[in-house]
């Protein structure tokens, strides 16, 4: 198996299935993860030419790597390709903000077109007392509803966006259901809001093919911490098919279910 670092400064690169936590990166770098959201499809990834990510399989998830910020040319091809002349995705050229923390997920369209998706995460800080849920849909599948007490309190969330909400730590529920309707597909289902936390879920796969899975992402450390906890901790967790898919939707966007009496605060929905 090839690895090539794209910098020196890649640091904390490979660990995060061991649960290991990255450094701070310097003030004037950025941060990217990459998340591989294409079934079926293992790939090498290169970065400005450089064979970065080796074998490559759905559903990992690489990084945080430290950057330097400026602008990064992102090729995606077949596993053990030559080089990066004929990609299956891009080449698509990535620009990183200094002090920004991003991911970049290769992914199908809501067709099902290979495609790729550079999301911010936000790393604002969050109030004591709770954490960040952050679900983004990269599935070649339709729009989804978010019920509450059989009501959808997040609508037509489409690929390639997502919706946040700063929620009460704990665990929350939901259901969810086809854009447009109530009658719940799947649900409820419970998830755990860590406090200080980003929990970033992608639903990604495809609907036709049966193969619609989760991958979860977490930020730690945007609490009211000391300085120096580590901001960049990162796991994957894949689900199960459609169930998984709609499961990870609704679970994650939903504080107001009277079981547990907690108010629920606008979500945002944006790419």
């Amino acid at each position: 198996m090839r690895r090539t670092p794209i910098i020196a400064a890649i640091a904390g690169f490979g660990l995060l299935g061991l649960g290991v936590a990255p450094g701070y990166a310097a003030p004037d770098d950025a941060q990217l993860s990459v998340f591989h959201g294409v079934p079926g499809l293992k790939v090498d990834v290169y970065v400005n030419g450089k064979l970065t990510l080796d074998d490559f399989k759905p559903g990992d998830l690489a990084g945080p790597l430290k950057l330097a910020a400026g602008t990064y040319t992102v090729a995606i091809t077949a596993a053990d390709a030559k080089d990066d002349s004929s990609p299956a995705i891009g080449p698509v050229d990535l620009k990183l903000a200094a002090g920004k923390n991003y991911t970049a997920a290769a992914h199908l369209t809501a067709a099902g077109k290979p495609t790729a998706t550079l999301f911010t995460n936000d790393i604002s800080k969050i109030a004591a007392g709770d954490g960040r849920l952050i679900v983004r849909h990269i599935a070649a599948a339709p729009a989804v509803d978010v019920l509450a007490g059989g009501k959808p309190v997040i609508k037509d969330l489409m690929n390639p966006k997502q919706a946040q909400l700063d929620l009460p730590a704990g665990t929350v529920s939901a259901s969810v259901a086809a854009t447009g309707t109530t009658k719940p597909v799947i649900g409820p289902a419970d998830v755990m809001v860590t406090e200080g936390s980003d929990t970033i879920v992608y639903a990604w796969g495809s609907l036709t093919d049966k193969n619609l899975a989760l991958g979860t992402q977490s930020i730690a450390g945007l609490g009211s911490a000391p300085a120096g906890v580590p901001t960049g901790t990162a796991e994957v967790k894949d689900g199960g098919a459609a169930q998984g898919m709609l499961v990870g939707l609704g679970a994650l966007l939903l504080t107001g279910v009277a079981v547990f009496g907690r108010k629920l605060r606008p979500a945002t929905n944006r790419k």
